[in-house]
């Protein structure tokens, strides 16, 4: 996958997906296994703790989703992606920004920062 497929799937696929089974597979095909993960509240390191930590999020928010803020911009093996957080159709409550380090085709570390 290429950076901004990748940054995508980290943003839909992954933090923006409930069933458990697809999000684990969307996980495995996007991150190095060793992935860490860092926002302002934790870090987080592995798979099965990024599949914890995008669990967490969807079950503190049930009727909320992730939707992009804009486009995908690549300096190299750097991606970012601004994204919203809310009820969907309506104005998001969180605005926030993703940065990933891309490792051999696959996230390696993913930083989450949020916009005030």
């Amino acid at each position: 996958m290429t950076i901004e497929e990748l940054l995508q799937a980290n943003l839909l696929d992954v933090f923006n997906e409930r069933d458990g089974e697809r999000r684990r597979a969307a996980i495995t095909r996007t991150y190095h296994e060793d992935v860490v993960f860092s926002d302002p509240d934790e870090q987080v390191a592995g798979r099965d703790a990024l599949d914890a930590k995008a669990q967490h999020i969807l079950d503190g928010a049930p009727d909320f989703v992730f939707s992009p803020a804009g486009p995908i911009l690549v300096n190299h093996d750097l991606g970012y992606l601004a994204w919203n957080f809310g009820p969907e159709g309506q104005e998001p409550v969180v605005r926030g920004v993703d940065i990933a380090l891309v490792r051999d085709g696959l996230i390696a570390n993913v930083y989450t920062l949020l916009n005030p």
